[in-house]
């Protein structure tokens, strides 16, 4: 059973099982990797494994990287700026209806990696004819979605700090609108959205607490015995744990969770006592 080295690779963050060729390698450490499109930069994400003989042929580890090899990174970045003008004047002249995201070459410059966004299928055939001619290498269009799109570019959410997917968000999870009425968010999708026009990948944080805690208290509108009499609930508060109970005089009292009790079955309501 060979044993492997998870390497991430290019802006898309894709993530490769390599075998490291008795290369001391450590989670972080930037290294040279070869693959189906030349040599690749690729950063240590998953340590040494042991795993079951891959059905797909394993890529090696070339070597870690040196002060000469970010030399030609620096070098490649300056290439990756001219292209990418190079190709959105292109998409301009050919009138694509697609929106260029960036661009990436590998290392060796073997095969330039061309990132985009579309809302339909786009016929770049003639594009590439003509980058190819230009650029005078290899070319590969790469469709993405609107939240991978964010993943490369980076920038900050809603909360001052870098967005998630850019950062330590390996894979992206569900979200839905459920999430956010769980955790009685506004619903105004400015407020809920993030910088990928997409629910924030943060709603689902926390989902689960707010759902296993809810089950421990009352339902909005239900009622419940409290010491000052009979109530209904008009607020739940997860993070206080506790409730807003109106009385028959219209008194509104905020109660912990411990201090109010089921007075029966009404529909669906039944909520857990607290064992302590």
């Amino acid at each position: 059973m060979p044993i492997v080295v998870g390497v991430q690779i290019r802006r898309a963050k894709d993530v490769f099982d390599f075998l490291p060729e008795g290369i001391d390698l450590a989670i972080g450490d930037k290294c040279l990797v070869e693959t189906d499109n030349g040599i690749e930069v690729g950063e240590v994400v998953w340590p040494e494994r042991m795993i079951e003989r891959s059905k797909e042929k394993l890529h090696r580890v070339i070597k870690k990287m040196d002060s000469s090899d970010w030399e030609v990174v620096k070098g490649n970045a300056r290439k990756e700026s001219e292209a990418f003008q190079k190709v959105m004047q292109k998409v301009e002249e050919h009138e694509l209806k697609m929106k260029l995201t960036c661009v990436d070459y590998t290392f060796d410059c073997n095969k330039l990696f061309v990132y985009y966004t579309a809302e339909g299928r786009v016929d770049f055939r003639e594009l590439i004819k003509d980058l190819g001619y230009l650029l005078k290498t290899r070319i590969q269009m790469v469709q993405i979605g609107v939240r991978d799109e964010a993943k490369m570019l980076g920038g900050f959410g809603p909360c001052g700090l870098p967005i998630c997917c850019g950062t330590f968000l390996k894979s992206f999870r569900p979200v839905s609108i459920d999430m956010a009425k769980e955790q009685d968010l506004s619903l105004n999708p400015a407020k809920i959205s993030g910088v990928c026009g997409r629910l924030m990948c943060c709603l689902a944080y926390e989902n689960d607490f707010y759902h296993e805690s809810r089950k421990n208290l009352p339902k909005v509108n239900s009622k419940v015995t409290t010491n000052d009499g009979i109530g209904v609930v008009k607020g739940v508060n997860i993070l206080l744990d506790e409730v807003t109970v109106e009385y028959a005089d219209g008194m509104l009292k905020k109660l912990s969770r411990k201090e109010v009790s089921p007075v029966g079955f009404f529909g669906k309501f039944k909520f857990r006592k607290s064992e302590s």
